[in-house]
């Protein structure tokens, strides 16, 4: 199974009206399939041109590692070197800051990925959170 275009659009619906709740800075919000492909995708007015890379790559980044963002930021502060390596080996496509968020079923099985930028990255988080809950599934932000 994989997130369906409903599920992802709520998501990034849900994510964005948690940001303008909380005040935030606007945002970029990208929900992957399980295979990396963009499903859904929206940008704020005012939004940096280079929030959809950063959405993207934080979202694309917890796929190809297996766990969220918070997880990559963690590891990439004890493991540098590794850590330029995969950027590397990416092309560059792995942003390894909280804001990319797992997304599995009610089964635990891996459906996709939301990547959010725009704010702080634990804000970005926050919001990815929220709207992965809407739409009846679960986050999977990864640990400390």
């Amino acid at each position: 199974m994989s997130i369906t275009l409903t599920q992802a659009c709520t998501i990034v619906d849900v994510a964005l009206k948690k940001a303008r709740d909380s005040n935030l800075a606007p945002l970029a919000v990208a929900v992957l399939d399980a295979g990396g492909h963009l499903v859904a995708f929206k940008r704020e007015d005012k939004a940096g041109i280079l929030r959809f890379d950063i959405a993207f790559g934080k979202a694309w980044g917890a796929l190809g590692m297996g766990f969220g963002s918070r997880t990559l930021a963690s590891r990439a502060t004890k493991t540098p070197q590794f850590f330029t390596m995969l950027a590397a080996a990416s092309d560059g496509r792995i942003i390894s800051n909280p804001g990319g968020v797992l997304i599995r079923d009610a089964s635990g099985n891996l459906v996709g990925a939301c990547g959010i930028s725009g704010d702080t990255s634990d804000k970005d988080e926050m919001c990815g959170i929220a709207g992965i809950e809407a739409a009846g599934l679960k986050a999977d932000p990864g640990a400390d």
